[in-house]
């Protein structure tokens, strides 16, 4: 029995003593000051402020973690930075007015929506050069890839629609017309529905994937005019509404509104984590970033950043979905098993010198 139980205690104090997973991370852009925000999930604080290039306003995290890309509208540049330091590493040149990005779930391309002169620039991410542009409809703005990386939708503010392009070929292969002024982008983790925010008529756009037709609208708060972000559980939509500071969150299951949140003045920029459990929103006129619990749909946290902060696009890293004290991996706990049998091996040795009698 002490055996079993010091076993059992090594292998706690050793599950514990395990190096700490990395946590997610919001990097939000902030026009005014020509800066990114670094929030640290784990506490809510800002850790780091990143100095971009001229009025930054979408974002577009790498799904590995390790890029952040941000559009800086005037100046026409794309800022890459490496998230292991926090730094600016590449610029590159795109289109005029950069406003919306996505970067492929395989991790090789950037899409660049430039609104003013109706192009998305493509960039290699091995190069940081943008090897194609692709001519879309009449001022793009939100930019998402599915899942597969076969698709991209922008939704194109000044003529209601929504091109779709296939990336096998970087050319439009349907545009779909949505609502009024669409902006936001998302798609679901299952590839089957795009959301698009439309801000001129309060409404969301469903859109089949397999169709590229409307089969929903959803009627939402005030000027839903930033972004959109679906869970990563595929459950949850949520729409700020710029003009009532709110929030809509959408059940997908039925495309209806379930609850509003109250946020910050002009929200904006939205993504969620990965586990699902928050919801961050961009406030752009009290300089504020707040924190949705999922659970109750409440504000639990307000973070001060930057000078009018966006944050269009998705801007929270993966990190990771376990909490502070994680329940190894098959690999980790065959490392823990190891140290512990050696470690026992050494008591057990200790014990045969030394006999304890009972």
């Amino acid at each position: 029995m002490r055996f079993g139980a010091l076993f059992i205690s090594v292998l706690i104090v050793l599950g514990f003593s395990m190096p700490s997973f990395a946590q997610p991370f919001a990097y939000i852009t902030n026009v005014i000051d020509d800066t990114v925000s670094v929030i640290d999930t784990a506490t809510n604080t800002v850790i780091d402020t990143i100095i971009v290039g001229d009025r930054p306003i979408p974002v577009a995290v790498s799904p590995d973690g390790t890029r952040v890309y941000v559009g800086n509208n005037d100046d026409d540049t794309v800022s890459v930075i490496d998230t292991s330091t926090n730094t600016v590493i590449d610029t590159v040149n795109v289109g005029d007015g950069p406003i919306g990005m996505a970067v492929t779930p395989d991790n090789t391309r950037v899409y660049v929506a430039n609104g003013d002169d109706d192009t998305v620039s493509v960039i290699d991410t091995s190069t940081n050069t943008v090897i194609d542009t692709v001519n879309v409809g009449d001022g793009p703005a939100g930019v998402a890839v599915t899942p597969g990386n076969t698709r991209v939708y922008v939704g194109n503010f000044s003529d209601n629609t929504v091109s779709v392009i296939d990336t096998s070929t970087n050319t439009v292969i349907d545009t779909v017309n949505v609502g009024m002024q669409p902006t936001g982008v998302a798609v679901t983790p299952d590839n089957t529905r795009v959301y698009v925010a439309n801000a001129d008529d309060d409404t969301v756009s469903v859109i089949d994937t397999s169709t590229n037709n409307v089969i929903d609208t959803i009627n939402v708060g005030g000027v839903p005019v930033g972004g959109v972000a679906v869970s990563p559980n595929g459950t949850r939509v949520y729409v700020p509404n710029g003009l009532d500071n709110t929030v809509s969150v959408i059940d997908t299951s039925t495309n209806t509104v379930i609850d509003t949140v109250n946020v910050g003045m002009e929200p904006l920029g939205v993504d969620v984590t990965p586990d699902s459990a928050r919801v961050y929103v961009a406030n752009a006129s009290d300089n504020t970033v707040s924190v949705i619990d999922t659970s109750t749909n409440t504000v639990i946290d307000t973070i001060n950043v930057g000078d009018r902060p966006v944050a269009f696009g998705l801007f929270i890293t993966q990190g990771s979905e376990r909490g502070p004290n994680p329940i190894p991996t098959m690999s980790e706990w065959g490392f823990i098993t190891f140290a512990a049998l050696i470690l026992l091996s050494g008591i057990w040795n200790i014990r045969r010198r030394n006999p304890v009698r009972t």
